[in-house]
């Protein structure tokens, strides 16, 4: 399914974000907390990396970005929306995941609905650029880069199973990512696998 959310006449374009083809190994590694056959949301796709990646592990997709030509390129692997993230309305008001992805991209008003997206058992994959960036590279703007802590504060709903906050060196980038859990009832003692 292929629907196209637009604030105004045609979706905005914007570069593919930094990245690759390969699935960050930070997702990766905690892909196993998405409950088999579960529906992931891949925020913000870009060239589809993550998406491919899930739905290759037979995950239906659900798969937003701002670029027409992003959205249109992975039609074929699920439901695809092309909508403005920080300028429109959120596209999937009453929907939940059980995974929300999100890698190299940062709204911190979206901050909360991503985290009540995640249906019960739901897990929040993230991973984007943190305070430091500005040493070493691109993006350099406070606007862009996660001020120490601010994931943990954004998850605090949700239970952590892991959260990094530094510098990795090939690219040189500094990084704050976050798998977090929305746990409900004796979930919450449940054991997950590192």
């Amino acid at each position: 399914m292929h629907t196209t959310e637009q604030s105004g006449d045609s979706c905005p374009h914007t570069p593919p974000l930094p990245g690759g083809d390969e699935p960050s190994p930070w997702v990766v590694r905690w892909s196993h907390l998405v409950p088999a056959g579960g529906r992931v949301l891949d925020v913000a796709c870009g060239g589809g990396r993550h998406t491919r990646w899930f739905h290759a592990r037979q995950h239906p997709i659900t798969a937003v970005d701002v670029a027409p030509a992003a959205i249109d390129a992975l039609a074929h692997l699920g439901e695809t929306v092309c909508a403005d993230l920080e300028n429109a309305p959120w596209p999937f008001t009453g929907r939940q995941f059980d995974a929300v992805v999100v890698t190299n991209y940062l709204w911190r008003p979206l901050l909360p609905t991503l985290v009540s997206s995640l249906a019960p058992g739901g897990v929040l994959i993230y991973e984007t650029f943190a305070a430091g960036n500005e040493t070493v590279g691109r993006p350099s703007r406070p606007d862009f880069l996660l001020q120490p802590g601010e994931l943990l504060d954004a998850c605090a709903s949700l239970r952590t199973v892991a959260y990094e906050d530094g510098f990795l060196p090939a690219p040189e980038r500094f990084v704050q990512r976050i798998a977090a859990v929305r746990v409900m009832g004796s979930d919450a003692v449940a054991r997950r696998a590192l």
